[in-house]
């Protein structure tokens, strides 16, 4: 029996209705049926009778519906009781380049709203440094490209991200663009692409070298604000995410993108943070509130190229 039933019952007979009440609720008829009919069975009993005036409850119904409303009035109370014990403390949280620049603002907008007496320190840096400070309990969590050595960590796989061909559009290095392009076609282009370090540079390294591809490297920068701007100097292409540009606020019209649809050009961005046991109650809120706010970006939109993981769940490594 669950918590969400005892509600969902609640609700019925408070507005005698499965219609009105799954309305009320936000959610489909079916569904709430569904949830009453595994309720009557669990309790081997019938709850409601249903008729074309409604539903009312049966004597067994009326009995359980005394309970089930104190239930629910004090699990209401724990909530309240939670939420008014404000948390407090400071969380240090490790963003890479890309991802600070969709994740970063609105992290810091929702941890103020829910948890204002919480204090955010925010490091931007590349995935292997990130994953060291981590290691060293220097961070608290942080969003991590590819796979790093961790001791005792809790990964949550957050994202997928599509990679894009990104060139400047004053200097283009491949004219009359198309939409969507193969690692193929870029191997005499010049690239600027992060050096080794970067878990980026491993997943494009990794693709080439399954096509047998040896990508022209022009430069080789770990800074994305410097990265990005000797492509916008037309110095050469890039191969990013699609947040790479987000700090331009003029960026359609400064660049050209084209998502490789190549299967190999994604990268799984994960939710690494220290085993439950090490992290404070701040710092568990923050991980919660941080994987809502990626998933809320990508629904959105605003994460351009990320889809949800199908892979979902958190472990221990």
């Amino acid at each position: 029996m669950e918590l969400r039933q005892l509600r969902y019952f609640v609700r019925v007979v408070e507005l005698g209705s499965f219609s009105r009440a799954a309305a009320d609720l936000d959610m489909v008829q079916s569904a709430l049926s569904q949830q009453i009919a595994r309720l009557e069975g669990e309790l081997s009993t019938r709850l409601l009778l249903r008729s074309g005036k409604g539903v009312t409850p049966t004597e067994a119904g009326l009995a359980f519906l005394r309970e089930a409303q104190l239930t629910v009035r004090h699990a209401d109370q724990a909530v309240r009781a939670a939420q008014e014990a404000r948390l407090s403390g400071t969380v240090s949280v490790g963003l890479p380049p890309t991802t600070a620049s969709v994740l970063g603002v609105p992290l810091i907008r929702a941890m103020r709203e829910r948890y204002p007496d919480v204090r955010l320190h925010i490091v931007e840096s590349l995935s292997g440094h990130l994953a060291n400070l981590l290691n060293a309990r220097q961070l608290d969590l942080a969003v991590l490209y590819g796979s790093h050595p961790g001791r005792r960590w809790t990964v949550t796989p957050l994202l997928e991200e599509r990679l894009f061909f990104i060139q400047s559009a004053r200097h283009p290095a491949v004219e009359s663009l198309a939409p969507r392009i193969r690692l193929s076609d870029l191997e005499n282009v010049p690239l600027i692409l992060p050096t080794a370090s970067h878990g980026l540079r491993a997943v494009l390294d990794a693709a080439f070298s399954r096509l047998h591809l040896k990508p022209a490297i022009a430069s080789e920068i770990d800074s994305l604000a410097v990265l990005m701007d000797a492509v916008d100097s037309g110095f050469g292409a890039t191969l990013q995410p699609g947040s790479a540009t987000r700090r331009y606020p003029d960026a359609s019209e400064r660049f050209q993108l084209a998502e490789i649809v190549d299967p190999e050009a994604h990268r799984i961005c994960t939710l690494c943070s220290l085993s439950n046991d090490e992290l404070s109650p701040a710092a568990i809120a923050a991980r919660v509130v941080l994987s809502v706010c990626a998933r809320e970006l990508v629904r959105t939109g605003e994460w351009v190229g990320a889809r949800p993981h199908h892979h979902s769940g958190h472990h221990e490594l």
